[in-house]
């Protein structure tokens, strides 16, 4: 989907490793400089885990070179997110840059 406004989309590119290790974007739209995260809750997966994974994600990609805004994209088709609304607004407080976070459904 993100091809069908974007030029330039790059799957899956490498971030600096931070706290001994490095993970990868899912995707990267370089010339807008923007880094887009993807998750998909499970019954592993939920809201105190999807805080977790996405505070250090917030925190490694800063230094990415081709990151300058980090959007967070959160499927929660079982609706295991107790509160979407807090989470969203709090993972997007106190960064060094922008960033935005979505959960749907809502």
């Amino acid at each position: 989907m993100l091809s069908i406004h974007f030029d330039d989309v790059r799957p899956e590119e490498y971030s600096p490793s931070y706290a001994w290790w490095s993970s990868r974007i899912d995707f990267i739209l370089k010339k807008e400089k923007i880094a887009v995260e993807v998750k998909m809750t499970r019954e592993s997966l939920k809201d105190k885990q999807i805080w977790e994974q996405l505070i250090v994600d917030i925190a490694r990609y800063e230094w990415h070179p081709d990151c300058e805004t980090l959007v967070c994209f959160v499927y929660d088709s079982l609706w295991l997110v107790w509160n979407p609304v807090w989470l969203e607004n709090d993972l997007e407080q106190s960064n060094t840059y922008p960033v935005k976070v979505f959960i749907r459904p809502q």
